[in-house]
């Protein structure tokens, strides 16, 4: 396709570097410097895009971020997938790949458009919430379907490979906007040493002055942008960010900012010197002044079929015309309520196409540019406007009539005029949504017929977001506001003198939200308020007859203002047509809430370089290597790799947990603990700590010995559970639940540091100074009897013991302890010996077939044993009464312990609580769902009480049936009775009530 639109001179495009991009699936050129938008336009691409909610064909509207209907799929490789961009802010670049983000089988001919033809009647605001309704169960197969249909693009499914990457900065005036105000608050602010940031989300700054038809000092606008940028280049202590958008506005002048880097020059960030560039940066700003200077956007005019391709803004058509050289038709009908409108038709008209009409909404237009296109023999039909767009594909005529606005009617008869292109414009919105998001609310202006900023501490606006549309008066505010940020911020201002601008005489704009038609709202053809949501005034009308009357929750019921470009276009037409439907003024409607972000950013951006290894970096013990050797499969635990399952051969994970299971009952097994937090207590007053801390009691613990300890929050809670060993008299060495080493820590410091500043303790996490093998077993100690020079006979090391000896010449602590049920013992020792012990180990260990085991296993064995895991049988609800460890409660201390007024309280006192239980299912064979709901009845009724859920399951080789432990609603109570369990597929599974102890009960194999 040849790029037929496309003017032999003109714009700031490079005609010496043409570019090859693809847009679904036909290959196209464009030249350096155009948006992919303005390369379709080129290129004579009407349809872009189907429209969210009717699949309505959609062309080009807008030039820049307010765009509602050119959202594409960009990328060429599923890594590099990027959803729902705007093609009016995508640079062209070499090989760009992009694809409609609706429209099935294409979107020329989409299915959907079909039922989108008929959504007026079938799919009004709201219908899917009356249409499928009943029956509740088919509710996710609807919604599948519901989703399907909507426009909208789609994640990658492979990992992002770019990288992305966070600045902090602090500055004197953030301006936010480098169009002539924005330029101008930099030089004044610049000029006087201020520490300035400039930014704008356009690839090149400059804003209307790109475009302008205007002169500055004598000579063309975009002329005076070098040479301010050239000269804010040269200042120190100025900083220029093009393609950096101010996408959120916090308190105390904190601004976020996303530069996109490479976004312009491939799907990935390429290398430089032989490192992959950052894709975009989020800058994390602190200013004293922030000058918001982000001008205005065109609002387009709701009339009939105002959708159809060739349907645009009259700023736009500018935009492509001077700044792109794309002319984007043949004909041209512009509609309009002010003077701003004219400049389409008069490049236009100058490009050399045909202007067929002006159709002006006033009575009596007068100004310098009317002059200007009567001057060129251009027909002006006044008291008029566009009624509707004729044309399916594209638009075909414009259908014009005499209106009375006052009236809301058309006066008439009604001409067709003959046309592929409908500019419209109805005015300009200040872009107020930054100051929105610090919740200040804006002040409707009568004169602008918009909202301006409500006021912002630290904040100043400047120029057409202030309602300063001439450019004089935007150059005007933008001098004044960049030396009174400097002023503020404690700098001497410097006076600039405003360059010269001609004075261009103006006549005075008409309010025009929506444009009647012969028949009512409710009946004309679709008049389109948000097009990004297909939200029409006839939806906008029946939300508030059926009861919805504030604005916020006609945008909910409708979607007016969701959406990527969040209501950047038709939030006041809505807001204007509630009112009017609703006998309020603009003022008492009100306006919804903008929230961050102005434009969408990739996730990437926002995480920055806090994502992966930086993000949750993987720890791995000392013994990693021995594990890789061994063929572990790895799950992650706390940040933790720890070995999972060791398969041998082809083994299944379930083979290989079975093996290890036999192995560790029959024989010895070694288990690496190293990743268990060690916390290591010392001081005079430790014992006392420790007393305070766990619910049983510390006192009498003599060295050399051991003690089981369980930890409660302050509301009584279980929070985590280990052995702690004496040391010393005033030296303790604790141990914690694996994940919750760093939360314990930080409690133990929480308490002291605000409670208990008095007790004189210390504490300090050693999890990496000690790798710890536990080795367990009927085999352990022979195996460790030939490692080891003590003596570790039952009588000289008994359980609950630990002892300082040397295991394989390597200084170590060993405790006698056990999480299996099992002789056991844990073999501590400096990590950077762990290799040389743990190959003795296994040299030793092979006479008695020492096997390696993981935490799958180890789950196995443990809850054989009834031993619960802080975590899986706990939730932040359960007691320790709850889980049968009555034992290990001190309630007879003489002192307090954190959480024991809690147990005291009546709900903690119930006798209905859910109690750890064991579940033994009546068929061997079947392993319980964990996590599954507890029922008491066999029959299923629909609602039924939940009397509790699967903690734990497992198949045990050793019990030879599968088993489950629960926590079930007065279990204790319910021994022996038969429950049932629900699976996946809808069945039940039936089981009996037994103690949670299933192997050993009388604990006789760890105290061998």
């Amino acid at each position: 396709m040849s790029q037929r639109n496309r003017l032999g001179t003109g714009g700031r495009i490079d005609r010496t570097r043409p570019l090859s991009f693809n847009f679904n699936g036909v290959s196209l050129q464009g030249f350096a410097g155009d948006t992919l938008a303005s390369a379709l336009l080129a290129n004579g691409v009407d349809v872009v895009n189907r429209s969210f909610k009717y699949a309505r064909p959609r062309g080009v509207m807008a030039a820049g971020a307010d765009e509602p209907n050119a959202i594409v799929q960009l990328g060429s490789t599923e890594a590099g997938q990027v959803p729902n961009v705007r093609a009016t802010q995508q640079a062209l670049y070499n090989g760009l790949v992009a694809k409609s983000t609706n429209g099935w089988p294409n979107v020329d001919r989409d299915v959907m458009g079909l039922l989108g033809s008929l959504g007026g009647q079938f799919m009004p605001p709201g219908f899917y919430y009356k249409t499928f309704m009943t029956p509740a169960s088919a509710w996710p197969k609807y919604e599948q379907y519901i989703r399907k249909a909507a426009g909208l693009g789609r994640s990658p499914v492979e990992s992002d490979p770019d990288i992305y990457d966070h600045m902090n900065h602090h500055c004197d005036v953030l301006i936010v906007g480098a169009g002539p105000s924005g330029l101008a608050a930099a030089l004044a602010a610049g000029r006087s040493g201020a520490r300035v940031i400039l930014c704008d989300e356009q690839e090149e700054m400059g804003g209307s002055l790109l475009d302008s038809r205007e002169s500055i000092d004598g000579s063309p606008a975009a002329e005076w942008v070098a040479t301010v940028l050239a000269e804010l280049a040269t200042l120190p202590d100025v900083l220029l960010l093009a393609r950096t958008t101010a996408n959120g506005y916090h308190d105390h002048n904190f601004v976020t900012l996303h530069e996109r880097r490479t976004e312009h020059l491939a799907d990935l960030a390429p290398q430089a010197n032989g490192r992959r560039q950052s894709r975009a940066r989020m800058h994390k700003v602190r200013a004293k002044r922030v000058v918001l200077a982000t001008g205005a956007l065109e609002r387009p005019l709701v009339y009939g079929r105002n959708d159809v391709p060739g349907n645009m803004l009259a700023g736009a058509v500018s935009t492509f015309i001077r700044r792109y050289g794309v002319i984007p038709g043949k004909t041209l009908v512009l509609s309009t309520t002010n003077d701003h409108g004219y400049r389409a038709a008069l490049d236009w008209h100058d490009a050399g196409r045909t202007v067929v009409a002006i159709v002006d909404a006033r009575d009596k237009p007068d100004g310098d540019l009317v002059a200007a296109a009567r001057s060129r023999n251009i027909r002006v039909i006044s008291g008029s406007a566009v009624i509707e767009a004729q044309g399916k594909k594209r638009v075909t005529s414009a259908v014009v009539a005499a209106i009375d606005i006052e009236g809301f009617r058309v006066m008439g008869s009604t001409q067709e005029l003959g046309c592929d292109t409908i500019a419209s414009s109805g005015g300009y919105s200040p872009v107020i949504h930054l100051a929105a998001h610090t919740g200040r609310r804006p002040v409707w202006r009568e004169d602008l017929f918009g909202f301006v900023s409500g006021g912002v501490p630290g904040q100043i606006a400047a120029g057409g977001v202030n309602g300063r549309w001439s450019l004089r008066d935007a150059l005007e505010d933008g001098f004044e506001a960049g030396a009174r940020a400097a002023a503020e911020a404690g700098l001497n201002a410097v006076t600039v003198t405003p360059p010269a601008v001609a004075a261009v005489r103006e006549g005075k704009a008409v309010a025009l939200y929506e444009v009647p038609h012969t028949k009512p709202t409710m009946r004309a053809p679709k008049q389109f308020v948000d097009q990004q949501n297909d939200v029409t005034a006839a939806g906008i009308e029946l939300a508030t007859r059926e009861g919805f009357e504030s604005i916020e929750h006609v945008k909910r019921y409708t979607g007016l203002g969701f959406g990527t470009d969040q209501g950047k276009l038709g939030n006041i037409n809505g807001m204007a047509i509630a009112a009017r439907v609703t006998k309020q003024t603009i003022p008492e409607t009100g306006t919804t809430v903008f929230r961050p972000n102005y434009t969408p950013i990739a996730f990437g951006a926002i995480a920055g370089r806090h994502c992966d290894e930086l993000f949750d970096p993987r720890r791995y013990t000392a013994l990693h290597a021995s594990h890789l050797e061994r063929g572990a499969k790895f799950e992650e635990v706390g940040q933790w790799m720890r070995p999972w399952y060791f398969p041998r051969g082809t083994e299944s994970m379930h083979d290989a947990v079975q093996r290890e299971c036999r192995a560790v009952r029959e024989g010895v097994g070694m288990l690496d603990a190293s990743t268990l937090g060690k916390i290591e207590i010392q001081g005079k007053d430790a014992r006392e700590f420790l007393n305070r801390l766990y619910t049983n009691a510390w006192t009498k613990l003599e060295p050399g010995k051991c003690r089981y300890g369980l930890m409660c929050k302050d509301d009584g809670m279980v929070m985590d559970d280990g052995v702690t060993a004496c040391l010393a008299e005033n030296h303790f060495h604790m141990t914690t639940t694996t994940g919750g080493a760093a939360g314990v820590l930080d409690w133990m410091e929480l308490w002291h540091q605000t409670e208990w500043p008095e007790l004189e303790v210390y504490f300090n996490s050693t999890t990496d100074n000690w790798v710890a093998m536990t080795i367990t077993g009927p085999k352990a100690r022979k195996l460790l009897a030939e490692v080891a020079d003590i003596d570790v006979s039952a009588e000289a090391f008994p359980y609950m013991d630990w002892r300082e000896a040397k295991v394989a010449g390597v200084p170590a602590r060993i405790f006698r302890i056990s999480f299996t049920g099992e002789l056991s013992y844990e073999i501590n020792v400096q990590a950077n010996y762990a290799m040389h012990v743990c190959k003795a180990l296994f040299e030793k260990g092979a006479k008695y077939d020492l096997t390696p085991y993981g935490t799958e296993t180890m789950h196995v064995l443990r809850a054989e044993k009834g031993f619960v895991i802080i975590g899986q049988e706990t939730d932040g609800s359960v007691t320790p009464e709850d889980l049968g460890m009555q034992w290990c409660v001190g309630y007879k201390k003489p002192y307090s312990w954190i959480g024991r007024r809690a147990l005291s309280r009546p709900d903690t006192r119930r006798t209905d609580r859910k109690q750890l239980v064991g579940l033994k299912p009546l068929d061997p064979k079947v392993v319980l769902q964990e996590g599954a709901q507890i029922v008491l009845e066999k029959e299923i009724k629909i609602p039924m009480p939940m009397y509790g859920h699967v903690t734990s399951s497992y198949f045990s080789p050793v019990l030879g049936h599968g088993f489950a432990l629960a926590l079930l609603k007065g279990g204790s109570e319910r021994m022996g009775q038969t429950v049932y369990l629900s699976s996946g597929d809808g069945s039940l599974h039936a089981a009996e009530v037994v103690s949670p102890v299933f192997y050993d009960p009388k604990g006789t194999r760890h105290h061998v």
